[in-house]
């Protein structure tokens, strides 16, 4: 298995259950990652719903209802180079400001959570990447569906080196786990990953 990983907070449980699988990773951030994985570099990753459009996804992705944290447009101007999805949906929602995605934006105040402006507007979830595989369809469709059935148990050192690496408390850590991102996708989130793709039509 070729798997890219992005690399934050979000997709911890997800990379400590490949771990545990002995599934090794390549990782990145999420424009990167959608770079490796057009030019065929990785078979299978999270990728930026932006590009998830027609490929062969499963229902599986990184989501958030109401606010997200992690996905920002603060004071001043211009776009995240590690964002691909982010920075359309800001221009969707018409949000001015300087984009700021991943564990970072933790370390950002005041700043605009365009999840929590998208709920307020639609009524829907969020979807940030979806779980999509080049080949091998078959054989990660039965990974994804054992990574949701697990029981997501993360030691505690490991959550508490990535509360640090984000500047965050242990306990903000496991409530953004817990509370706020979550990855099974049903109908609402489908109408969500719709409604964005339709609206994002042209822009770039």
């Amino acid at each position: 298995m070729l798997i890219g990983h992005i690399d934050y907070l979000n997709l911890l449980p997800f990379y400590q259950f490949l771990k545990k699988k002995g599934i090794k990773v390549k990782k990145s951030y999420p424009s990167k990652i959608n770079e490796m994985f057009e030019k065929g570099e990785i078979q299978a990753a999270f990728i930026s719903s932006i590009k998830a459009e027609k490929k062969r996804c499963f229902d599986v992705g990184i989501a958030a209802k109401r606010r997200v944290k992690t996905v920002l447009v603060c004071k001043g101007e211009g776009e995240d180079k590690e964002s691909a999805t982010s920075n359309v949906l800001a221009k969707v929602l018409g949000v001015k400001g300087k984009v700021v995605i991943g564990d970072k934006a933790f370390r950002h105040k005041d700043c605009e959570d365009l999840g929590r402006i998208w709920f307020e507007r639609f009524n829907l979830p969020f979807v940030f990447a979806q779980f999509c595989a080049r080949k091998n369809y078959a054989r990660y469709e039965s990974l994804i569906k054992e990574f949701l059935k697990t029981r997501r148990k993360i030691p505690y050192y490991v959550l508490k080196e990535y509360a640090k690496r984000a500047d965050i408390s242990y306990t903000e850590a496991k409530e953004y786990l817990e509370k706020v991102i979550y990855y099974k996708l049903g109908w609402r989130e489908k109408k969500a990953l719709k409604k964005f793709w339709k609206m994002s039509k042209g822009i770039k």
